[in-house]
């Protein structure tokens, strides 16, 4: 897993309230036992138009919604989500954090998220920042109104900072600020003490 401390980049003011996860990674894309290639059908239903191909075969031939968000060319590149309450809830499928991730998100900012969405979103090096509701609406706004309008997120400082430098404070548990800093996963941080682990097997054969 990458290692997070700092990250600057484009936003998308993706003001969608109660996003399940599948809305993020419907579940006909499923069948990969791979964690890559799920970026291409990351917001599936939004963002491609119904052409009846959204059966996980011939999904990539679907023409684009001009209408959504990320298909707008301003947006192109984007790395930083900034959505409204409840991101991520719905089933608890490790797929959704695997979508964002494949299609370049690194941060998503909203007011409240899923505990398990959430949870995931760390073990896979994605950072979840929990901001208040008026922050998160104030950022959207100004994402809409200034073009190229970039962020940067300190996750030692636990600060997001906008281009006027106005700092907005986070919270993050001490394990996962640790884990994202150091790019460990569960099993990494547990391999750190693999010499130990091996003394006790040794000790108990």
């Amino acid at each position: 897993m990458e290692a997070f401390r700092v990250h600057t980049g484009i936003a998308i003011p993706f003001d969608y309230i109660n996003v399940d996860t599948d809305q993020i990674i419907p579940k006909q894309f499923l069948k990969r036992i791979e964690r890559t290639g799920f970026g291409q059908f990351l917001f599936y239903d939004w963002r491609y138009l119904d052409d009846g191909s959204s059966d996980g075969e011939n999904a990539g031939d679907a023409p684009p919604n001009p209408d959504f968000i990320l298909n707008r060319s301003r947006y192109a590149g984007a790395s930083i989500l900034v959505a409204g309450a409840n991101f991520g809830c719905g089933s608890s499928r490790e797929h959704a954090p695997w979508a964002l991730l494949d299609y370049g998100v690194k941060v998503v900012i909203a007011p409240s998220f899923a505990d398990i969405f959430k949870n995931n979103c760390y073990k896979n090096g994605i950072l979840p920042v929990v901001l208040p509701t008026d922050t998160v609406e104030t950022l959207m706004r100004q994402i809409e109104e200034n073009e190229d309008h970039q962020l940067e997120i300190d996750l030692e400082s636990q600060q997001v900072v906008q281009p006027d430098g106005q700092l907005h404070n986070f919270e993050i548990g001490y394990f996962e600020k640790h884990c994202l800093l150091n790019g460990l996963d569960e099993i990494g941080w547990t391999l750190q003490f693999e010499e130990l682990i091996g003394q006790y097997e040794q000790a108990y054969l």
